[in-house]
């Protein structure tokens, strides 16, 4: 039998050798490759698919595009794309938008403001449908990115932006859970490891959480290291920790990557886990399952993130500006003391 793709000739495959292949018009196959906008009979379009497999035909993404007046192309930034949260995240709202027929395009800021804005830029330029995007510009420099209409949606903040959807964890609550736990524990100086903000004026909900709970509970603030939001941050910010007169006998670390730099300067003064230092972290990532001891860690929902986040991209309700608060959830294992 001859190769298929050499009856077509020996140039790239096109939309005229799968119709003449099928025996059929190319409108015919633009309306099985696009599902419409006219009905094709089913014998028909098996035929069609059976001459795009057989030909190995792909696509041209922009002519569909300018034919169905969308990319069906999602852009995401994210500020660091090596934490293991992003990376899950980024994942599952790839899965996300696979589901719905939309690929995605991630990009990562570096947490880095220029960055961030050249790769909105960037995005806008491919005409994306849509860009999900974990910002680290202020609320009015976010309004501000002349986007030319193409929806965004924020996550992994807490704060809304005027005309923007927010799709969050709920930090302070998911903070304060962690520290209740700590506090159940017994512990009455308990610190925290908290990432520094590009805005000086914003205070991480996580920061508040923890305040919350101390006062609840009735007890004092524990010493609070402010600190990059990497595995070296929380190491150094540990080890200042542990040189203090009175160590704090629990640390809460609002990040996996923090708290994963705090257990080695806790093993490295030759202290235990959790019988002298106790420690809680935030984010639920697999990194907080094969530390060591393993991290009891306040998890945040990735997936439904994703799903919400997603949804609110290719939504067209006029949900603009909506905050979607997503509860965490405590997952319990040895660095604790349970």
């Amino acid at each position: 039998m001859a190769n298929p793709q050499a009856q077509a000739g020996s140039g790239k495959i096109t939309r005229t050798d799968v119709a003449r292949y099928a025996g059929v018009s190319t409108a015919v196959v633009s309306y099985v490759i696009n599902g419409g906008p006219k009905p094709v009979a089913a014998a028909t379009a098996a035929r069609v698919r059976e001459a795009i497999k057989a030909l190995q035909y792909q696509p041209n993404a922009t002519a569909r595009a300018l034919t169905m007046g969308s990319a069906r192309l999602l852009g995401m930034i994210v500020p660091d794309s090596t934490n293991p949260y992003f990376a899950e995240l980024t994942d599952a709202i790839a899965q996300a938008a696979a589901a719905r027929g939309y690929a995605l395009l991630a990009a990562n800021s570096r947490t880095d403001a220029e960055t961030e804005r050249h790769n909105t830029l960037n995005l806008v330029s491919r005409q994306v449908d849509a860009i999900i995007l974990a910002t680290v510009l202020t609320p009015s420099e976010v309004a501000a990115m002349p986007v030319h209409g193409i929806p965004r949606v924020l996550i992994d903040q807490s704060s809304a932006v005027h005309g923007i959807p927010t799709v969050s964890t709920d930090f302070e609550q998911g903070a304060a859970i962690g520290v209740r736990h700590l506090i159940s524990h017994g512990h009455q100086d308990i610190a925290i490891l908290v990432g520094m903000d590009i805005d000086p004026a914003r205070v991480d909900p996580r920061h508040s959480g923890w305040r919350k709970a101390l006062r609840e509970a009735g007890l004092p603030e524990g010493p609070a290291e402010i600190t990059d939001f990497t595995r070296q941050g929380g190491y150094e910010a540990t080890r200042r920790l542990l040189e203090l007169p009175q160590p704090p006998t629990a640390i809460f670390a609002s990040s996996d990557l923090l708290a994963i730099g705090a257990l080695r300067a806790i093993h490295e003064a030759n202290l235990a886990i959790p019988d002298d230092v106790a420690v809680v972290s935030f984010d639920g990532t697999s990194e907080s399952e094969f530390s060591w001891p393993q991290l009891t860690t306040v998890r945040q929902p990735i997936n439904r993130i994703a799903e919400a986040a997603v949804d609110a991209a290719l939504s067209s309700d006029g949900s603009d500006g909506k905050v979607v608060r997503l509860p965490a959830e405590l997952i319990i294992r040895r660095s604790c003391g349970c």
